[in-house]
């Protein structure tokens, strides 16, 4: 299970890595199709897996060189209901992705984690639609429902702790 929620390690004066963007990483980098800018289908496949554990092995590496922290962000910044949609995915397949999500991190957690580089597990979450333009707005109570199965998920998982990407409008973020 988790090993962070109560304690989050970042929050003391330790200094921590994260990683240097995961789909533009992919896309650009690596020459990978990610339909919809999405990554976290990627957990659900033996070679998506070894894919995403390839590109965050880096930085665990990086972390450890240097006696730091590294925070593992899951890659489920479009695994929410409406991205999952357009990938073909329902609430159930959704749910399991976010925890496959998770216990790939928790796999590298436990190979890369030293004293000297503890490792909190975070649960990303990205906005319901584009995440630099906010064409359709929802209300906080509207956000809350739509965000909140995946936290739920998070909640039941290795997941120290849940962080929101680029949501571009107050009401979501504080829902």
């Amino acid at each position: 299970m988790h090993k962070y929620r109560h304690a989050l390690p970042q929050l003391s004066d330790t200094l921590f890595l994260t990683d240097g963007g995961l789909e533009t990483t992919l896309l650009f980098h690596d020459g990978i199709d990610l339909p919809c800018f999405a990554s976290f289908p990627l957990a659900d496949e033996p070679k998506g897996r070894e894919m995403l554990r390839d590109y965050y092995t880096r930085y665990a590496r990086m972390a450890q060189q240097r006696r730091v922290g590294f925070i593992l962000e899951t890659p489920t910044w479009r695994a929410n209901p409406d991205w999952a949609a357009k990938l073909g995915y329902d609430a159930g397949r959704l749910a399991e992705s976010n925890r496959n999500s998770v216990t790939l991190m928790a796999e590298i957690r436990d190979t890369f984690e030293t004293p000297a580089s503890p490792m909190v597990i975070s649960g990303a979450i990205g906005p319901r639609g584009d995440g630099y333009r906010a064409d359709s707005r929802m209300s906080v109570d509207e956000a809350l429902a739509y965000h909140s199965p995946q936290i739920d998920t998070f909640a039941g998982t290795a997941a120290d702790m849940v962080a929101a990407f680029t949501l571009n409008y107050v009401e979501e973020a504080i829902g």
